[in-house]
């Protein structure tokens, strides 16, 4: 069987069957193991309900087996750990969806139709994630204690995010649609993150390097300070790197310019933060 015949077929499909009722670890969600099992094997995958350990045919119904393509239907702001450390494949979520989506990711495709919970993306290393709703806190950042956030890939969130959106990055890309919380680019170390709606107040605070872009004005921390209004070549570069998602970025002098900040100098720091002077772009 040739690799392009593989990841045409029929997907695995899980239907919530029986909401839990405290959090589920669901850490075997994922195409890497999937994709080698039978439906008995893959109803029979251990899933951790609080601290007993139960079976996945105990919350979900399964349809299809050996499938790098995984559907996930229902309710699941409970279950966590929902394709972590994936290296290829894809899972679409229709519904709502628990914390730590795609942590450790390595690989493959994530497409969430509904809200996410906390730690989307965290600490990932290559791979793309959309959240078509509103997410929560720490997107693409890295856990209590660990120095490095995510290192590659794209994330993309419709609508809001929560606190610490791409807390110690430094790789990658992260764009959130709508308003983000404080502290985005927390003690950022690279990457880029995009803010079409702008941010609530610190924003870059303690930035080593990296890119925070807002479209919108946001409320700057005294310890930027203005460099430069002008277009980078690079926002071109970026514009056509997000084009394909549906996601443009003002590049025209004509529609206006950005404006440089740099810092955190209280670290001190090489960051740069753009703010958009100008027309805003339709998305």
């Amino acid at each position: 069987m040739n690799i392009a015949a593989a990841t045409e077929s029929p997907p695995v499909t899980f239907r919530l069957r029986r909401p839990p009722t405290v959090p589920l670890e669901a850490e075997t969600l994922t195409p890497d193991v999937i994709e080698r099992l039978s439906n008995a094997e893959i109803r029979s995958l251990i899933v951790y309900h609080g601290k007993r350990q139960l079976p996945l045919s105990e919350f979900f119904d399964v349809e299809g087996e050996r499938s790098d393509r995984l559907e996930l239907h229902g309710d699941l702001n409970k279950v966590r750990w929902i394709g972590r450390a994936m290296s290829h494949g894809s899972i679409t979520v229709h519904g709502r969806v628990g914390m730590h989506l795609g942590a450790y990711m390595r690989g493959g495709e994530i497409e969430v139709h509904g809200d996410a919970g906390d730690w989307v993306g965290a600490e990932m290393k290559h791979g793309f994630i959309r959240v078509r709703g509103n997410a929560g806190g720490q997107v693409g950042a890295a856990y209590r204690g660990s120095l490095a956030g995510m290192k590659n890939g794209l994330i993309i969130i419709d609508g809001t995010a929560g606190l610490e959106v791409g807390m110690r990055m430094r790789r990658g890309t992260i764009v959130i649609g709508g308003r983000a919380k404080d502290f985005v680019g927390l003690q950022m170390k690279g990457g880029t993150i995009v803010l079409l709606e702008g941010a609530e107040i610190r924003a870059g605070a303690w930035m080593n390097r990296g890119t925070i872009i807002s479209l919108q004005p946001i409320q700057l921390m005294p310890t930027f300070a203005f460099a430069a209004a002008y277009n980078p070549m690079f926002m071109h570069i970026l514009s056509r790197h997000l084009q394909p998602h549906g996601i443009a970025l003002p590049c025209a002098a004509s529609e206006g310019s950005f404006q440089l900040f740099s810092g955190d100098l209280a670290v001190p720091g090489k960051g740069e933060l753009f703010v958009w002077e100008g027309q805003s772009p339709a998305i």
